[in-house]
């Protein structure tokens, strides 16, 4: 791990990475592209045999978390995880406002993977975890992921008798990975023009961010044949999400490009941005902390130099279980920074 390392030779990094691993990106990467339609629609039906499900547990913890599932907003199916770990000695817990993966078009919260995910930020930093089931692209494309996620904070503020008594709003910190984390960006920017009476977020975890632009970079042509976010994957994720006629550097996907929103005047939360060597995205993601510094805000960069895209869900790798600690860390000094 890393702030500074380059990556090593892509080829070289990948044959060290558990068989289970590489197992698992192939064929997750061979299932999105199945299902990713040449007319931009995506088959939901063949998502359906294989998006495995977890169900919610609110009467017994499992793996010392319990959950359960609340509607905001039954129209539009609109609703969360939340994850309660069962174990803290602590009678006030930090509140962490998830956003999951999936190119804005794969996956939801009780997906096996996020379910697992989620659990695991809970029982680890411990937390409450709110795990957000916004929207899906293309049926629902740009602002409806970042609306969601922003009232799914107007419903926390307005309705925070929904969470458990130890579950403190003014610690809030708003995270995701991938898509997941660009959406946390977004609803980050949108809260900064908000009043709320009881939420405030005070941290920003960002895993691994799903960013781009019309140009393309070199982490991008370099790692072309990655799995799950080659250029020809995430191309068809953004023309699926963005406005008709839009480019790549529309405000939602080149945050700091030429029709970046100026957030030096607002009070964005201090962030954490994951990077991984053998992601696609690296330059991306490095851009967008440089861009945040020199907004004015406070911001850190981590990186796993032999790491592809989404490691940390995978819990055979060494470095999922760093990652995870590393966010434990940075909620924890955050917390105790709070007035």
């Amino acid at each position: 791990m890393s702030t500074s390392s380059r990556s090593q030779s892509p080829t070289a990094s990948w044959a060290l990475l558990p068989w289970r691993t590489r197992i698992s990106l192939s064929v997750l990467s061979k299932l999105t592209d199945a299902a990713r339609r040449s007319d931009g629609t995506v088959n939901r039906r063949l998502m359906s045999f294989f998006d495995f499900r977890s169900s919610a547990t609110p009467s017994a913890p499992y793996k010392g978390v319990t959950t359960s599932d609340l509607t905001v907003d039954a129209s539009r199916n609109l609703w969360f995880r939340l994850f309660v770990p069962s174990t803290t000695s602590s009678s006030s817990l930090a509140v962490v406002v998830f956003f999951h993966g999936g190119g804005f078009s794969f996956l939801s919260p009780d997906t096996f993977v996020y379910d697992a995910v989620c659990r695991k930020f809970a029982r680890t930093i411990p937390a409450v975890v709110v795990s957000v089931n916004y929207r899906l692209s293309p049926e629902h494309g740009y602002p409806s992921q970042y609306d969601d996620g922003l009232d799914v904070l107007k419903f926390l503020d307005q309705n925070h008798d929904a969470l458990p008594d130890l579950a403190d709003l003014s610690r809030c910190f708003l995270a995701g990975d991938s898509a997941g984390a660009n959406i946390a960006h977004h609803v980050a920017v949108r809260a900064s023009r908000e009043i709320f009476q009881v939420v405030k977020p005070i941290g920003l975890v960002s895993i691994q961010p799903f960013f781009g632009g019309e140009e393309r970079t070199e982490s991008e042509i370099e790692l072309r044949g990655a799995p799950l976010v080659s250029m020809t994957r995430t191309d068809w994720l953004w023309k699926a999400f963005l406005p008709a006629g839009s480019t790549r550097d529309h405000e939602a996907a080149n945050v700091g490009g030429p029709n970046a929103v100026d957030i030096s005047g607002m009070e964005y939360p201090t962030t954490v941005v994951f990077v991984g060597g053998l992601d696609p995205l690296r330059d991306w993601q490095r851009r967008y902390c440089e861009w945040l510094r020199k907004s004015g805000k406070e911001a850190k960069l981590i990186e796993y130099p032999t790491m592809v895209h989404a490691f940390y869900i995978f819990p055979e790798l060494p470095e999922s279980n760093q990652l995870f600690s590393e966010v434990k860390d940075f909620v924890a000094a955050r917390s105790s920074l709070k007035v």
